[in-house]
């Protein structure tokens, strides 16, 4: 009988608990008149119609305050309130019957006893319907048990929305906040993080999703740690920013990312120095359909400038940016310029049809492997292109003008970072030939999380795909920052450069990329394989540096830094050319990539970039 009330439509179970509610009232109330007589059959003849008022105006009052639009088998300690406040209101006009229809044979004191009656009949009723529904919903032991880190109000909406799903099941709570252990939420007890083991084992529990939108990144990195090596699949709701609406949906919950293991907070940004270039201003970004190109966009349109100019040499990614910027800031002027950087006149003849007082240079090629294999285009695209846009931006007397360069330009070993470096040197020679009127600077920081030449969007992709995992060697580390983040840097960078400057982004602890591999393999619930008793799920492989590729990276060339009023950028005093010569040396470079000179244009950058340490398949090659 139970089975088929269980599997009735919402709406004629609501019906039963009002039809509940009709007996257990005047129950209540008959009860408490029992209680206060002292007696099984009292004489209630004299005031029979207040047991029909009772439900007159008792069940309107439920009604309105929400007490059937709970979902039974999801309620949870707050619906005592809800019960507390109708009873009480049921109360109030039950003492006003009984005066002004001078009942006075009702005893005065068990209108109290009412009170208290009619809770506990209301809300046993409801417990005992959550048990009833809950042991024998179908659909339950089909679903993943989920642990729910945070029982605030993120972790209560994040369970209410799963609770909805097919696919998740929360069955547990863990909270720091001692007031809330051993409490009920939805339905679902609050455990203290000290068992959060001990109850994950008990439960089933495969899956533990953090609900702490404002959670420190230390805390968090804590809390992910203490799963680690359990098998154990992490997943995590969106930032505070993204849950202004106060909705949690269940798509918006994604795995646990390596971002979350950085271990450090983002330092606010000073809104003074973020809005200074791009605020009410012309801002033109280059490489804007890449990953840092991007999210330079979407930060500098949250600042509301007059005209933001896309310049991006791919149409696909121009395409796709500009549609994603379109649809989220409708109210500003967004022009997409399809155009390659090395085209002179083109960007010569942008910069000055949108008047534009900021520039920020974000277009290159990047991957070191493809670089190594494309030396002249390469080139062209980086240093070239880059010479391209000064000499724009020179001639449109553009106020800002800032390249995004890389940690891979300080002692290169590649061509990719004796690119950038040349790229710097070519913003260095015009600042220090002291007649520009443009403030040139340049920013360098290292790998960012989730850009198309992270390691991390190659590992989550070997990951789904089993395995193995590939690692170049098992010492080499990288520094690694959020995209975001990055962003925000070079925005308040370029607002503190004055001239020639060199800004040098503080990128925290460097990490070990082996390590960064075994995290992201527990964080998506598996376990390395062991290589001594083969168990384990996916294996790490090493296969090796690529050609130019350090083991480690460097921020700076040399020890004369200084800091800014910025915590997390510092400004770098560094070697630089002087204009005519690098002039010169620039447009023979171009000439030797024009033709395809490889060993000419080899021997000529190292000549530039003194530091820079050719890969041996470039010492060995004949051409």
């Amino acid at each position: 009988m139970f089975t088929h009330i269980v599997q009735l439509p919402r709406k004629i179970k609501i019906l039963i608990m009002l039809l509940c509610d009709v007996i257990l009232l005047p129950l209540a109330f008959w009860t408490a008149i029992a209680m206060r007589l002292g007696t099984t059959s009292p004489d209630t003849s004299n005031y029979e119609i207040l047991f029909v008022l009772i439900v007159l105006f008792t069940i309107p009052i439920f009604v309105r305050i929400g007490l059937y639009r709970s979902v039974i088998r999801y309620v949870d300690d707050k619906i005592i309130y809800t019960i507390l406040l109708g009873v009480s209101l049921s109360v109030l006009l039950l003492t006003a019957a009984v005066t002004m229809g001078r009942f006075i044979t009702v005893p005065r004191s068990a209108i109290l006893i009412y009170w208290f009656m009619a809770t506990t009949y209301i809300t046993i009723s409801r417990y005992f319907a959550r048990g009833i529904i809950r042991k024998l919903e179908p659909s339950e032991d089909r679903r993943d048990r989920i642990a729910i880190f945070g029982a605030g109000r993120a972790g209560m909406q994040t369970a209410l929305a799963l609770f909805s799903s097919k696919e998740f099941l929360p069955v547990a709570f863990f909270d720091d906040n001692v007031q809330l252990q051993g409490s009920t939420i939805a339905g679902i007890r609050v455990y203290s993080p000290e068992d959060a083991l001990k109850v994950i084992h008990k439960k089933s529990i495969k899956q533990v999703l953090l609900a702490l939108p404002q959670v420190s990144r230390t805390r968090r990195k804590e809390i992910i740690q203490l799963f680690d090596g359990h098998n154990l699949n992490l997943k995590t709701i969106p930032s505070f920013q993204e849950l202004i609406s106060g909705q949690v949906r269940v798509e918006d919950i994604r795995d646990v990312g390596i971002e979350d293991l950085l271990g450090r907070d983002i330092v606010p940004p000073d809104e003074k120095l973020i809005q200074l270039c791009v605020k009410g201003k012309n801002v033109l970004v280059t490489g804007a359909g890449g990953s840092i190109g991007s999210e330079l966009c979407r930060q500098i349109l949250k600042q509301t400038p007059e005209i933001l100019v896309l310049v991006e040499m791919n149409e696909f990614a121009l395409y796709r940016i500009h549609q994603e910027l379109t649809r989220l800031f409708p109210y500003i002027k967004i022009k997409p310029v399809l155009g390659n950087v090395v085209n002179k006149e083109q960007m010569n003849r942008t910069v000055k049809e949108y008047s534009i007082h900021t520039i920020y240079h974000a277009a290159a090629y990047k991957h070191v492997p493809l670089v190594e294999e494309n030396i002249s285009q390469s080139i062209l695209n980086n240093v070239m292109g880059t010479w391209s846009m000064i000499q724009a931006a020179l001639a449109n007397s553009v106020q800002h003008f800032v390249l995004i360069s890389t940690d891979k330009a300080v002692r290169p070993t590649n061509v990719m970072g004796a690119t950038k470096r040349l790229a710097e040197l070519t913003i260095q020679m015009y600042a220090k030939k002291g007649e520009a009127s443009t403030k040139l600077s340049m920013v360098r920081f290292g790998n960012v999380l989730g850009s198309s030449g992270s390691v991390v969007p190659l590992f989550k992709e070997q990951i789904k795909a089993g395995g193995p995992v590939t690692v170049t060697h098992p010492e080499v580390t990288r520094f690694f920052m959020t995209i975001p983040e990055a962003a925000q840097l070079v925005m308040q960078a370029g607002a503190m450069a004055e001239q020639g400057d060199v800004f040098v982004l503080d990128m925290g602890e460097s990490v070990k990329i082996v390590d960064l591999a075994v995290k992201m393999i527990n964080l998506s619930g598996f376990e390395v394989v062991n290589n001594e008793t083969g168990r384990g799920d996916i294996a790490i492989e090493y296969v090796g540096l690529r050609p130019g590729e350090k083991l480690y990276e460097e921020l700076l060339i040399g020890n004369n830094t200084s800091q800014t009023n910025h915590p997390r950028i510092m400004k770098a005093q560094e070697n630089f050319l002087e204009y005519s010569y690098l002039k010169d040396k620039l447009e023979e470079l171009q000439k030797l990539c024009m033709v395809n000179d490889t060993a000419s244009i080899l021997k000529l950058v190292k000549t530039l970039v003194p530091e820079y340490q050719m890969a041996e398949h470039h010492n060995s090659s004949k051409n």
